[in-house]
């Protein structure tokens, strides 16, 4: 089976879950299929066993002491062969399993990077959560089960044709009753998979209802929303766990079904036997192993059963990842990627008539913010555009140089788990000194300095050990730290107090010196320190200059930096 690439190599593209978990399994062929011969070999082991023991009862009433020992040694050797078989295929079982569960992980983040700043417009996060949490046990479970069905279906086999040459009646009742028994157990898997699709869904919308209220905590407790999406997720909660019991329900049945029929098969089976024998029909070595036949269909039934159910939650799981990674990204690279010049350029967005000037700092004012965003959305490529750098469409440039040359930095970035050092500096670039300085431009020096242990001292999860402001400037010192050829900042300071605002102001530019940078603010603090100013309004430029030219001569301008007071 051949699948292309999807918007990026490696990214395989599937169109159903069925083909996902059949292209999943055939990433490790060599293994898989040892598996199957080792989960084939066990049970069929396990099969004949009840052949040599019928054998060697056989020899006992006629006191054939050679037949005896030869069908002891057989059984010994059966024992042996099963036990290694048994040992070897769980290895193999547990590799396939990792190997299912955790490509899913790889292929899903692999999804999540290709898909970049579109992902949260396009999935929620609780999908994605739900994705690393659940369905990859039951995608894993989904290839690990396939070794000890093919050995369950292959031992069934064995079974019947070892009844149908010792008793055609037998035989027929094990060969028509095995496929009846499985078609009892299919009536229940059509509902489970529709209340486990339902209770998946459910379970994701959730997650991701959760993560909203958890990440806007401090929010809800200020406007004073905390107990009416306490309520509402509660009730949420409540109907997840009805859907939960209905799946829990068939699942019990599913459960039931697995020990019942069998053993109503294993009764039936016995009394034929035993009515055979009465009548001569069989021997009593014949009868002991039709008991062990059926004693031992028992175990392959279950498998198939579990199998079925496992397959069955594997196929919902896989649904779900493949529906991620049918999303295709909102910006492909071109096919023939252009070449930009080397050192800085004018970065120009054509749509707004934003030019930024190489090598200096330039602050845009706007009076609408969502304006400004959309701005930086074109000049970073984040959008599809006619933006340019160095003459050069940006959407004619690959996505991974665009991203080496023009940083966007925004209040939407996170702050990681993880030591603040390596917040700071991800890739493990800057010296102690650099970080230093960034951190000094942040005004953020007296952060570090409060900590216990320093640059050394781990960030919680989202930095919620932080203030808004804390978190704000150690986002700025991030970028600054990376120096970028061009970096794009989005209201860097909003979120600190008038004298913060004015040390950052005073040292952004010393710190970005001979580099390119762009600043979307209305402080007049900032404002006033930047090399030039671009005003705009309704998406368009309408005036450019010193801040104190702008303030003069331009009314629209003044009334937006000073919120509306003269």
């Amino acid at each position: 089976m051949r699948f292309t690439p999807a918007g990026d190599p490696g990214v395989p593209d599937i169109r159903s879950a069925t083909r996902y978990l059949v292209w999943l399994a055939g990433r490790h062929k060599a293994l898989l299929t040892v598996g199957i011969l080792l989960g084939v070999v066990w049970m069929v082991a396990q099969a004949l066993v009840p052949a040599a023991v019928g054998r060697a009862v056989d020899g006992l009433t006629r006191r054939d002491e050679d037949a005896l020992l030869t069908w002891g040694l057989v059984l010994f050797g059966l024992g042996v062969l099963q036990a290694v078989a048994g040992i070897l295929r769980h290895r193999c079982a547990v590799h396939n399993f990792l190997a299912g569960a955790y490509g899913t992980v790889q292929l899903t983040v692999g999804a999540a990077n290709r898909l970049g700043a579109a992902l949260p417009r396009r999935v929620s996060a609780g999908e994605v959560v739900s994705i690393g949490t659940a369905d990859i046990s039951q995608i894993g479970s989904a290839i690990d089960i396939t070794a000890r069905g093919t050995g369950a279906v292959v031992a069934i086999v064995t079974v019947g044709v070892i009844l149908l040459g010792a008793s055609v009646p037998l035989g027929l009742v094990v060969v028509l009753g095995v496929p009846l028994l499985m078609a009892v157990v299919g009536l229940l898997i059509r509902p489970l998979h529709r209340q486990q699709q339902a209770y998946r869904d459910s379970e994701g919308a959730l997650t991701a209802r959760a993560g909203d209220i958890v990440s806007g905590l401090r929010v809800l407790r200020g406007v004073g929303g905390e107990p009416v999406l306490s309520n509402h997720y509660r009730a949420r909660s409540q109907a997840l766990r009805a859907d939960g019991l209905r799946v829990a329900r068939i699942e019990s049945l599913l459960e039931a079904a697995q020990v019942l029929l069998p053993g109503a098969f294993l009764v039936l089976v016995t009394w034929l036997g035993a009515r055979f024998a009465l009548r001569g029909e069989i021997s009593a070595g014949e009868l002991v192993a039709f008991y062990g036949y059926t004693a031992f269909l028992v175990s392959p039934l279950r498998q198939l059963t579990e199998a079925v159910d496992k397959l069955t939650r594997g196929h919902v799981a896989a649904r779900r990842v493949v529906r991620l990674l049918r999303l295709t990204p909102e910006l492909l690279d071109p096919a023939r990627p252009a070449a930009l010049p080397d050192g800085p350029g004018e970065l120009v967005d054509v749509a707004s008539g934003v030019t930024v000037r190489p090598g200096r700092l330039t602050a845009l004012a706007a009076t609408a913010p969502e304006d400004a965003l959309a701005i930086v959305d074109r000049l970073g490529r984040y959008v599809d555009s006619d933006a340019t750098l160095h003459g050069v469409p940006l959407r004619e440039v690959a996505l991974a140089t665009v991203r080496e040359r023009i940083l966007v930095a925004d209040n939407d970035a996170h702050l990681f788990t993880g030591p603040l050092r390596a917040e700071l500096d991800p890739h493990d670039r800057a010296d102690d000194a650099t970080i230093a300085a960034a951190l000094a431009a942040a005004s953020a020096s007296d952060i570090v300095e409060a900590l216990p242990a320093g640059l050394d001292s781990a960030v919680a999860e989202r930095g919620r050990e932080f203030s808004g402001g804390q978190q704000q400037r150690l986002r700025l010192a991030r970028a600054l730290v990376a120096d970028p050829e061009t970096l794009l900042l989005v209201e860097p300071t909003s979120a600190v107090d008038a004298h913060t605002e004015a040390r950052i102001a005073d040292r952004l530019g010393a710190a970005r010196a001979g580099r390119t940078t762009l600043v979307c603010t209305t402080s007049p603090l900032v404002l006033h320190r930047a090399d030039h100013v671009i005003f705009v309004e309704d998406g368009k430029v309408v005036a450019e200059g010193a801040h104190t030219a702008l303030l003069d001569g331009e009314p629209r301008y003044r009334a937006t930096v000073s919120r509306g007071e003269d």
